[in-house]
């Protein structure tokens, strides 16, 4: 920890260096860079405030004692405020910058421990006025004719920050989006002024209050703000960790809104009440999350956006299963005994946990599509490992075991179509899977085996085909299995002569190791080019060496000691006589010893 604060010491003391050293023209400051850098540097790059507060700390302190700027002594506590009067050092302006710095930060972690602790939030607004007061105070000082003009532009920029974020959090959203949107005016001119470097930490900034902007937007009234919001969440589903988590709670306070009309829900021809808050706001999302994923440019963002619906499926199942539990009628018997249909509550948790379910087959789907389509490119390094069958094989597997489980959800017992339908989705990734298993045989040369496997999955296909049209079922949803046909057809016909190739080769290998036999013992011909025997059918050596006599160390057995008898030695042996009460005492004072 020394080592840390006297390294961030020595990068403080150099940016100060750096800050000093202005053109004649007035003094600057790179407000933007610089809270960037020493954000990136200590712990917002992992989302660690605190760790980011303390810094701050550590840097006034410094700030103090190097300017001679200090607040008293150690008895007693002297507030000053920096002055106009007083700026004839850059490092006046970035102390105040470091103070707000430090509010704002203490604001962020009080803000994320408010999601178990409500009452923070008070304290929360009450850094967040604090951080805007600093803002205010910089963008004042800064109006004095000492300071450059881009100083001043990202003063204000700065404060219309703080200033927006304040009013965000108080749900003041027409003055939020007017402090947002001059700092947003600023940071774009900015941007087109000067350096590339700089213009792309401008441009950074933008992005990071556009969703904040549209959020305020929507709540104003706009109703295309939730759909843009969607739109900014798809082209940053690659991007930055915070920026995502950010959309993401956005997002979801927007749903929370129009949750409050929703009240019920239909599936499989039956109507569903929902009066669980956080059901309702998955639910509502549901197709927005759908559409999100099949309008999704990369596989990476569809990958995000899988896993971000299947985690919001856990938890609105949880919130089914904890409604269930405090319902001790429900929780004794599923069952109505009135009507002997599945309770409203219990058909809802086996609604979530299909949706649950068929996400996690259409994820291990999508991602076995992307790896069947590198198995079939080239390896250009062939000491990498590239994908296998046997990856795609346990992805098929998982598939399979989602499939099994929806069968067995209360209240589907009884629905025929719904069993069909599960039994259909079945055959088609067991033919899938039977056939990956095939082309792992091909690769270890397993001919047999292999054909009998593409021979299954013929089998498979077929009867997915018959049932389909047998039970109007639709196969869009479903990978194609008439391509699959077309891809075994031609895998069997190259197996066939792959197989018949190996034989020809296999049959070769002993006419050759044929000709080179003779009688010849192996000591004999223990050339390279006739160690090509095969194993057990060389001759053996006659020539066997002659036996000789070796010395060698007597050994000696003591076998009459178990015969030998010993004099007796009880007259040599002290014997133990009985004192008695004289002998104890005499024991006890050392007579008789």
């Amino acid at each position: 920890m020394a080592a840390e604060k006297r390294g961030e010491a020595r990068g403080a003391g150099m940016g100060e260096n750096k800050e000093n050293n202005q053109p004649n023209e007035g003094l600057g400051l790179e407000i933007l860079q610089i809270i960037k850098e020493s954000q990136q540097q200590h712990g917002l790059r992992h989302g660690d405030y605190q760790r980011y507060r303390g810094y701050c700390s550590r840097r006034l302190r410094r700030l103090r004692k190097t300017l001679g700027f200090k607040m008293g002594n150690r008895h007693k506590f002297t507030g000053k405020k920096v002055t106009p009067e007083m700026l004839s050092d850059s490092r006046y302006l970035l102390l105040v910058l470091m103070g707000a710095e430090r509010a704002w930060s203490y604001s962020m972690q009080l803000k994320q421990e408010a999601n178990t602790e409500p009452r923070k939030r008070f304290h929360l607004l009450s850094r967040l006025r604090k951080a805007a007061k600093h803002g205010e105070e910089l963008e004042r000082l800064c109006e004095s004719n000492r300071v450059d003009a881009k100083t001043k532009l990202e003063a204000q920029a700065y404060h219309s920050y703080l200033t927006g974020m304040l009013r965000f959090e108080l749900q003041e959203w027409k003055a939020a989006m007017e402090a947002f949107n001059k700092c947003k005016t600023i940071y774009e001119k900015l941007a087109s002024a000067f350096t590339e470097e700089l213009a792309v930490l401008y441009h950074q900034r933008v992005e990071e209050i556009s969703p904040n902007i549209r959020y305020c937007a929507y709540n104003i009234g706009d109703q295309n703000a939730m759909n843009e919001l969607i739109q900014m969440r798809l082209s940053a589903g690659g991007g930055g960790r915070m920026m995502a988590e950010k959309l993401e709670a956005l997002i979801t306070q927007t749903r929370a809104k129009q949750a409050a009309t929703m009240s019920e829900v239909e599936w499989r021809g039956r109507t569903i009440p929902v009066k669980i808050d956080k059901v309702r706001i998955f639910l509502l999302g549901l197709a927005d999350n759908e559409a999100a994923i099949a309008q999704a440019a990369s596989e990476e963002t569809k990958e995000s956006l899988y896993e971000s619906l299947l985690s919001e499926s856990r938890d609105a199942i949880q919130a089914v299963r904890e409604e269930l539990k405090a319902d001790a009628k429900q929780r004794d018997r599923a069952l109505d005994g009135e009507t002997g249909k599945v309770s409203n509550l219990q058909y809802l948790h086996s609604y979530l946990t299909y949706i649950k379910l068929w996400t996690v087959v259409k994820r291990n789907e999508s991602m076995a599509r992307v790896l069947q389509a590198k198995l079939k490119e080239p390896q250009p390094d062939e000491s990498k490992r590239g994908p296998r069958p046997q990856d795609l094989i346990r992805l098929y597997d998982i598939i399979l075991q989602s499939l099994a489980e929806l069968p067995q959800l209360l209240g589907m017992e009884d629905d025929h179509s719904f069993q069909k339908e599960v039994a259909l989705k079945t055959l088609v990734y067991k033919a899938y899977r039977c056939f990956f298993i095939a082309q792992s045989y091909v690769l270890v040369k397993k001919w047999s085996e292999a054909l009998v496997l593409y021979q299954r999955v013929l089998k498979y296909a077929k009867e997915v085909q018959v049932q389909a049209k047998s039970c109007n079922s639709s196969l869009k949803d479903l990978p194609d299995v008439q391509e699959l046909i077309t891809e075994v057809n031609a895998e069997m016909y190259s197996l066939q002569a792959a197989a018949i190739l190996d034989t020809e080769d296999s049959a070769e290998t002993p006419s050759q190791s044929q000709e080179v036999k003779d009688n010849k013992p192996l000591c004999d011909r223990l050339m390279p080019s006739t160690l090509t025997l095969p194993r057990g059918e060389a001759a053996q050596s006659g020539d066997v060496p002659p036996s000789s006599s070796q010395s060698c160390k007597p050994l000696f057995f003591d076998l009459a000691l178990n015969h030998v008898a010993f004099p007796p030695l009880d007259d040599k042996v002290e014997q133990k006589g009985k004192g008695g009460l004289t002998g104890y005492i005499k024991g006890i004072f050392g007579f008789g010893s």
